[in-house]
């Protein structure tokens, strides 16, 4: 059985300071465009979600707030080489929750923080469209997608009681202060 995904949260304290959005020179971030999912088929296959198409994505668009759709651009070739969605995520654990989804990026344009734009720009929006449980959902496995989300300032969510020991195991893994303390739930 595939144990429950992590979720991390944008702490209560940080709503008044989204985080900054510092693109790389030679990318723009702009928000979705008809006609841009062939592209992001093809980031998310890159980046290890096969499978995505018109289909797919429509089981996920009617749940994307207006301009909550991030894309960085490579400015030389006009392709679309990050993208991420803001999500609106209606559940128990997170009643009117806006969800950062669908992280993903061209790994020939790895190393340029490209993944932390897109995340920076779904998260101020969904602060500025007024959600107050801000939240996402990873796999322990994603090393590189974990730490760049603490570096944005989430902040892990121990909702079950193992919850403790994977964030440990992660934070070890990325080099990261292991402070449950801190932590949403703790």
């Amino acid at each position: 059985m595939t144990p429950p995904q992590l979720q991390m949260m944008w702490p209560a304290n940080r709503f008044s300071t989204p985080p900054s959005i510092i693109l790389p020179t030679g990318y723009a971030l702009r928000t979705y465009r008809k006609g841009d999912e062939p592209r992001f088929y093809e980031v998310m296959a890159i980046a290890g979600w096969p499978g995505w198409n018109d289909e797919r994505l429509q089981k996920w668009i009617g749940r994307i707030p207006p301009d909550s759709w991030f894309m960085a651009m490579h400015e030389a070739s006009g392709q679309m080489v990050a993208t991420a969605m803001g999500l609106h995520d209606h559940s128990n654990q997170h009643p009117f929750g806006g969800e950062l989804g669908w992280v993903a990026s061209d790994l020939a344009h790895a190393g340029k923080g490209l993944g932390m734009v897109v995340s920076a720009a779904v998260t101020a929006r969904l602060i500025a469209a007024g959600y107050h449980d801000i939240h996402l959902y990873t796999e322990d496995f994603r090393l590189a997608a974990l730490k760049t989300y603490f570096k944005l300032g989430y902040l892990p969510f121990l909702y079950l009681p193992e919850m403790t020991e994977r964030w440990r195991v992660v934070c070890e893994q990325i080099g990261w202060p292991y402070t449950p303390e801190h932590w949403i739930g703790s």
